[in-house]
C-alpha cells in the first residue's frame, strides 16, 4: 500500500487538483480548507487504524487478487469471517471519530460491481470482470479512497430515467467512441466525494432497456476533465471557520460525511475503466447488492456514534450532579440497550453471510433491511434520550468567545458551572459534542442514508417469504388446500 499513513493521505489530496467549489468560492485545497479539513482527518482514521497493531487485523485484509496486504476498504468479502470483521472495525471507526469516516460506500460499491461483474461476463461473454480486477488492484496496491457514486437527482419521480423531460436527471451515456464513452449528469450526496481518488459511478435504480443508456458503471478519477463538486453546507458549519473552535461540538471531526454534488459535463471514461455499459437487465442486482452491504453497515458504525454520545451525556450528568437518579440511569440503558441491538443485527446480517458465484460474499440481505429500518428509529430514539438527559443548556450555551471574554467571561463561568472539580469549559465541550452528534445533517444521514426508509420496507416485504409463512400456519391449522403465491 503506498497510501499507509495519515500524512501519505494529506499528500495524496493535495497533488490532485479536482473541480470543487463551497459557498460559491473554489476550494484549492481540502485538508486545509475549514469546510472539509474535518471530514479529511475522519477518512484518515481508516489509514491510521491499519497501522495500529491493536487494530491492524480488523483494517487490513489479504488481498484474494495478489496476496498483498491491503486495507480493508478495498477488499472483496471472502468469507463470512470477513463480513464480520468489517462491522467490527465500523464500530470502533466510529467509536474513534463520533461522525462518518466515509470509505463505505466506496467500498459497498467495489463488492457489489464484483459479483455482478462475474455473473454478466458468465451469461455474455463480456470481460468485466477482468477490467474491473485490474482497477481494484490498483485501487488496493495504492490504497486509494473511492467514492461510491450511486444517487441520481432523479427529476420528476413518477418517470423513469428515459421518460425525464431533462435526461440529465440521471447519469447517462452521451456519446460512445472507438476507445470509451462521455457521461453527463449528476450524482447528489455523495459522501466523503471531495477528499477521494476515484469515482464508482454505479446505476440508482433498476433500469429497462428503453433506459440502456443509463446503465453504466465505470470508475474516474475525481479531478477528472468535466467533472465539477460543490460541497453542501451542513448544520453549524460556520462554526467550524476556526478549527479549534469549542462551538463546533468535535472540533477535530466533521458533523457527518461531507457530502457533495458531482456533475459530470460530457466526462470521457476509457473502455478498460467500464464496468457495465447499457446491460440494463444487471442493473437492479448492483442496486440491490450495494444497498444490502450498505444497510448492514449502519447498525455498526452507528453504534459506534452512540457510544460516543452515551459517553457524553453520563459525563454531562457527572457534571451535573444528575448520574445517580435513578431516571437517568434508567435512560442511560435504555441508550445502551437500542445500540447493542443495532450493533446484533449488523453481526447477524453479516454471520448469515453467503458466498456468490463469483466467490465474493454477500450480507443476509433480509437482516440488512431490518437492520437498517431499526437505525431509522432506534438512532432517533437514543439522540432523543440524550437531550432529554442533557437538558436545555446546550441549545442556549453562550459561544467560546463569550467564555473568554474579559467582559462577560467570568459570568459564563459562574452560571455555567456544576458539580465543585469539574471545569466550566468542560462541560461546555462536552455539551457542544452532544449538540453536534444529535442535530441537523447526523439524524437526516441516519433516516435516509443506504435508501429512505421505505425502501427498506419494501425490500422487507419483498423477502417476507409470505408464501412459505402460509404454508407453515396451513399445514399447523390442518388445511390442505393448493397453495396461491403471494405477490
Amino acid at each position: 500500500m503506498k497510501i499507509k499513513t495519515t500524512a501519505d493521505y494529506l499528500t495524496s489530496l493535495q497533488k490532485l487538483n479536482p473541480t470543487i467549489y463551497y459557498r460559491g468560492e473554489r476550494i484549492k485545497d481540502v485538508t486545509r480548507h475549514p469546510a472539509t479539513a474535518p471530514h479529511v482527518r475522519s477518512a484518515a482514521m481508516t489509514f491510521s487504524l491499519a497501522n495500529n497493531e491493536k487494530y491492524r487485523d480488523l483494517a487490513t485484509a489479504t488481498s484474494h487478487l495478489t496476496g498483498n496486504t491491503i486495507s480493508r476498504f478495498t477488499h472483496v468479502h471472502q468469507s463470512v469471517e470477513d463480513l464480520i470483521k468489517k462491522i467490527k472495525l465500523l464500530r470502533v471507526l466510529g467509536q474513534k471519530t463520533g461522525t462518518c469516516f466515509q470509505r463505505c460506500v466506496g467500498f459497498d460499491g467495489i463488492n457489489a460491481v464484483y459479483t455482478v461483474a462475474y455473473e454478466v461476463d458468465q451469461k455474455l461473454g463480456t470481460d468485466y470482470l477482468e477490467r474491473f480486477k485490474k482497477w481494484l488492484i490498483d485501487v488496493q496496491d495504492e490504497n486509494r479512497m473511492v467514492v461510491g457514486a450511486m444517487t441520481d437527482p432523479k427529476g420528476d419521480r413518477s418517470k423513469s430515467p428515459a421518460q425525464q423531460s431533462d435526461p440529465d436527471q440521471y447519469v447517462r451515456v452521451v456519446k460512445r467512441t472507438d476507445d470509451g464513452v462521455y457521461i453527463r449528469g449528476a450524482k447528489l450526496h455523495m459522501t466523503g466525494a471531495v477528499n477521494s481518488h476515484e469515482i464508482l459511478v454505479m446505476p440508482t435504480t433498476a433500469l429497462d432497456e428503453q433506459s440502456a443508456d443509463y446503465a453504466i458503471v465505470c470508475a474516474i478519477p475525481i479531478d477528472a476533465k468535466g467533472i465539477t463538486m460543490i460541497f453542501g453546507r451542513q448544520a453549524n458549519d460556520s462554526r467550524r471557520d476556526n478549527l479549534e473552535n469549542i462551538d463546533s461540538g468535535k472540533p477535530r471531526f466533521g458533523a457527518v460525511g461531507g457530502e457533495a454534488v458531482i456533475v459530470f459535463d460530457d466526462v470521457f471514461v476509457p473502455h478498460e475503466k467500464i464496468f457495465l455499459n447499457g446491460e440494463a437487465e444487471y442493473t437492479g442486482a448492483i442496486v440491490y447488492r450495494f444497498a444490502a452491504h450498505h444497510r448492514a453497515n449502519y447498525g455498526a458504525c452507528k453504534t459506534g456514534l452512540m457510544d460516543v454520545l452515551t459517553g457524553a451525556v453520563s459525563y454531562l450528568a457527572q457534571a451535573q450532579g444528575t448520574a445517580k437518579a435513578s431516571h437517568i440511569k434508567e435512560k442511560v440503558t435504555e441508550m445502551i440497550h437500542l445500540s447493542e441491538t443495532l450493533y446484533s443485527s449488523s453481526i447477524a446480517t453479516s454471520a448469515e453471510g453467503w458466498p456468490t458465484p463469483s466467490g465474493g460474499y454477500m450480507v443476509n440481505t433480509m437482516l440488512a433491511n431490518v437492520c437498517k429500518q431499526n437505525v431509522t428509529r432506534f438512532h432517533f430514539e437514543i439522540a432523543r434520550l440524550a437531550l432529554d438527559i442533557a437538558g436545555g443548556f446546550i441549545a442556549t450555551l453562550p459561544s467560546e468567545h463569550d467564555l473568554k471574554s474579559e467582559e462577560v467571561g467570568h459570568l459564563v463561568k459562574k452560571y455555567f458551572s456544576g458539580v465543585e472539580g469539574i471545569p466550566v469549559e468542560d462541560r461546555i465541550k462536552i455539551g457542544r459534542l452532544i449538540e453536534a452528534m444529535t442535530g441537523g445533517t447526523a439524524l437526516v444521514e441516519s433516516m435516509h442514508g443506504a435508501g429512505s426508509p421505505q425502501a427498506q420496507r419494501v425490500m422487507i416485504f419483498r423477502e417476507g417469504d409470505l408464501t412459505n409463512k402460509i404454508k407453515l400456519a396451513k399445514s399447523l391449522a390442518g388445511i390442505r388446500q393448493k397453495q396461491k403465491s403471494i405477490k
